[in-house]
């Protein structure tokens, strides 16, 4: 299988006054297409941090990041985004839906950013959340959903442009025990239906046990 995440000697330091905190030091991970694996650690270990820059959304790092063979740091802000958008999926803790859109709308809006055309987005949308049990909420807006079911469209949101690889921060961690269950069977049944490598970080040893694969960071580096 080839690699779709390769991060070599990743470093992150933060300045609190004149202390230095070194949160990450020299993570070596790689992640195969097809492969789910879960980072796991304690909160504070630096799990948000390391899916923060390998999901592109920060800088300030030290290290490689290759992503799809490409070496990150040679990428601007123009390429970055674009990296983000062709080729990661991103869920969180918090679903962070558009409350003003309804489901079916929060999944086709990231199409339409690739260049999808709308049919093609609506048909590509209602697929994804009906084959997560969704078909009778399409037109519901965030409020009128449960906390399962919100986290269900952000599911379908990270999933709708096929990312080579998704990026998951506790995407249980708000949900009572039985519907965290449903939700993440759901979320690797899919990433595996599409081929998407996943890299998901959460405290939950039961959950992690779930995976292809397990990393522990602990002290900002992997065991």
């Amino acid at each position: 299988m080839s690699e779709v995440l390769a991060v070599s000697a990743l470093s992150r330091t933060f300045t609190q006054g004149s202390a230095k905190i070194d949160v990450l030091r020299g993570v070596d991970l790689t992640v195969a297409s097809g492969e789910i694996v879960a980072l796991l650690g304690a909160s504070g270990s630096g799990k948000s941090t390391m899916l923060q820059a390998v999901g592109l959304l920060e800088g300030g790092y030290g290290g490689s990041i290759r992503l799809c063979g490409l070496e990150v740091a040679g990428e601007g802000s123009d390429g970055r985004t674009r990296l983000r958008r062709e080729k990661l999926g991103f869920v969180y803790q918090f679903h962070h839906l558009l409350p003003d859109f309804s489901a079916i709308e929060n999944v086709i809006l990231p199409q339409l950013i690739l260049g999808k055309t709308p049919d093609e987005a609506r048909a590509r949308a209602a697929s994804l959340l009906t084959s997560l049990g969704l078909a009778e909420r399409l037109d519901h807006k965030p409020s009128r959903l449960s906390g399962g079911e919100q986290q269900r469209v952000a599911v379908a949101r990270a999933l709708a442009n096929r990312p080579a690889l998704v990026l998951a921060d506790e995407p249980t961690g708000n949900l009572d025990e039985r519907t965290a269950d449903i939700v993440l069977d759901e979320f690797i049944r899919l990433v595996r239906e599409q081929g998407s490598a996943a890299l998901i970080a959460t405290h939950n040893e039961r959950l992690a046990a779930r995976m292809d694969r397990i990393v522990r960071l602990h002290d900002g580096v992997l065991d």
